[in-house]
């Protein structure tokens, strides 16, 4: 499999990405471990760490809905970046309470595999979860059983994100050798400069082909198709699972409760990544950029916690 590092907007990507994982492993020792009020409900000013994966915008927005909607009732909320195997593995450990961003049946399946007995699936939040490989939407090319034949009109190249997301693995396992497209280069690095190389190729009028799933803000913001899939080689569609460590039901009985009634259709999660995202912020900005969304979608966010 050949792979080359972007350049630009790419290496950027990378950096951030491996400043924010580094950063993990010394927040996620901050972990409470148990610090839950055990004798009648959840005991405020006591931290819940949740674990973000890097590049996941759906997750990243849950996860800064539920800091604030935790800090209003009392608790302390940490937020840890790192990719999706770091964040399930310091969720065995304890070192993270929560995570928002469990793609079941499918994308995530290794990692309750190997982390299983140590975690807990408190439940879907969205149901609407589907990997895909998009182009934009005037690509002279429907299908991925295409795209091999075409390889040269897309600059014999995919760009993808993560090299530890589940949605690589499911490249470099099943839609590159089940297709063909070993000759192609799947160029892995981060989500935020997959997006940064779409954006470059739109703007240019070019043909491009990236890694994406739904529900994704880029939905909305860029005119693009989900490539068809005829081996099934990227899975079905799936369900995104609130995941929690054991114990943490009965460290925190009210806030396990209220992670397993919790829903957000992908309409009102678009409406929520389109502030966070579609406009580059930094990531001191989004609480603020949160807190106004909350306060215009009040009576959902009441009934979060009701």
């Amino acid at each position: 499999m050949n792979k080359r590092t972007l350049l630009g907007a790419l290496a950027m990507g990378v950096v951030a990405s491996v400043a924010l994982v580094g950063c993990a492993g010394s927040a996620a020792s901050g972990g409470n471990g148990g610090n839950g009020d055990k004798a009648g409900g959840d005991s405020p000013h006591k931290t819940i760490t949740i674990g973000v994966f890097n590049g996941w915008p759906e997750g990243e927005a849950a996860s800064y809905l539920w800091q604030q909607v935790l800090e209003d009732k009392g608790y302390d909320v940490k937020l840890t970046y790192a990719d999706a195997g770091p964040v399930f593995a310091g969720l065995a450990k304890g070192d993270f309470d929560v995570a928002f961003d469990g793609w079941l049946p499918t994308t995530h399946k290794s990692y309750f595999d190997e982390y299983g007995k140590d975690l807990v699936d408190v439940g879907s939040w969205n149901d609407d979860a589907k990997l895909t490989l998009a182009v934009n939407a005037d690509a002279p090319i429907d299908s991925i059983d295409q795209l091999a034949a075409h390889a040269d009109e897309f600059g014999n190249r995919i760009v993808g994100i993560e090299p530890g997301a589940g949605l690589t693995e499911a490249m470099n396992t099943k839609v590159i050798p089940e297709y063909g497209l070993q000759k192609m280069d799947f160029l892995t690095s981060s989500t935020p400069a997959m997006l940064a190389e779409l954006k470059k190729a739109l703007d240019a009028g070019d043909d491009i082909a990236v890694t994406l799933w739904r529900p994704h803000w880029a939905y909305d913001a860029y005119d693009l198709k989900d490539l068809k899939d005829p081996k099934g080689a990227l899975g079905a569609a799936e369900s995104i699972h609130t995941v929690t460590r054991t114990g943490f039901k009965d460290d925190f009985a009210d806030a396990n409760t209220w992670f397993t009634a919790f829903k957000m259709d992908s309409d009102l999660l678009f409406s929520l990544e389109n502030v966070m995202f579609r406009e580059t912020h930094k990531q001191s900005e989004y609480p603020e950029i949160v807190k106004k969304w909350m306060a215009e979608h009040k009576d959902y966010v009441e009934g979060l916690t009701s």
